[in-house]
């Protein structure tokens, strides 16, 4: 499956009421859409489904019976080879391993399987080593960034970066350089395009760092972005450090989670689809 980092963020930064006049929840609902749409047409040539429709409620009962976003496992579909013609199983013979220790984060031992407790949990951290209530946590999937969890952060703000698919912000530079990157002052940082400058200021935020979530082959998974009331001088080396392996754990874990329990609904999508389409 192929990493953002290696689908690189190309399109033009929306304005605030969108991109050639697209409001960004038009827009948002225009991204999310070419990322399942994509898996609906792998679906129906795949295994001569009767419509798009047939495609997608396919996706949906795999998505809802494993627990995975509908996003992630469209994106999974349509980044992962396909099976062989014929095939019962389309990973047959895949080693299951247990998934990696978390051992900064916050969570019991039944949490430590689950998609979204992991996830807020690393958002809890990132908050806590740098002292602020505000951030976000975005996947990255489909070319873009996802955003999945957050904490602080006003409706306007949300909607304008539900996807990044530019590389106008701090966490679309973390992601494209696979570092972490910091902000001191959103209102003169040259990284910004005017139109993201605004929401960010608009939401109370001066100053943002941006920790990328590597696997252990170094692909991109996602970024934790941290959004802070005042500039600042620049984080400690320990919470660089503290952050930083935040950043490595979460990584692996969530490359675990996409070889182990989205490729889980695949098969299910499969055996399915098998049925469905002979």
């Amino acid at each position: 499956m192929s990493s953002l980092s290696e689908r690189r963020l190309s399109r033009p930064a929306p304005d605030p009421g969108g991109t050639d006049g697209v409001p960004p929840h038009s827009r948002n609902r225009l991204l999310a859409h070419s990322t399942v749409a994509a898996a609906q047409n792998v679906l129906l040539e795949r295994y001569r489904l009767a419509s798009p429709e047939e495609a997608f409620t396919l996706l949906r009962q795999a998505s809802q019976t494993h627990n995975v976003k509908l996003h992630t496992l469209a994106d999974a579909v349509a980044a992962s080879p396909a099976p062989r013609p014929g095939a019962a199983e389309w990973f047959p013979g895949r080693a299951r391993h247990g998934s990696p220790p978390l051992p900064e984060l916050e969570l019991d031992r039944h949490a430590s399987t689950q998609h979204g407790a992991v996830l807020k949990a690393a958002l809890h951290r990132a908050l806590t080593v740098t002292g602020t209530p505000m951030g976000n946590v975005q996947l990255a999937e489909g070319g873009v960034l996802r955003l999945e969890k957050h904490s602080g952060l006003p409706r306007p703000f949300t909607d304008f970066f539900a996807f990044v698919d530019h590389d106008t912000t701090s966490c679309s530079l973390a992601a494209r350089e696979q570092r972490q990157v910091t902000v001191r002052d959103v209102a003169t940082a040259s990284v910004f395009d005017e139109a993201s400058r605004q929401v960010i200021l608009d939401a109370g935020s001066r100053a943002c760092h941006s920790v990328p979530l590597l696997t252990e082959e170094g692909r991109l998974a996602g970024v934790v972005s941290t959004h802070h009331d005042r500039p600042l001088t620049g984080l400690t080396r320990a919470q660089h450090d503290a952050l930083g392996t935040m950043g490595s754990a979460v990584g692996r874990w969530l490359s675990w989670h996409r070889r182990t329990l989205v490729l889980d609904a695949l098969e299910h999508l499969h055996a399915t689809a098998v049925g469905a389409g002979s």
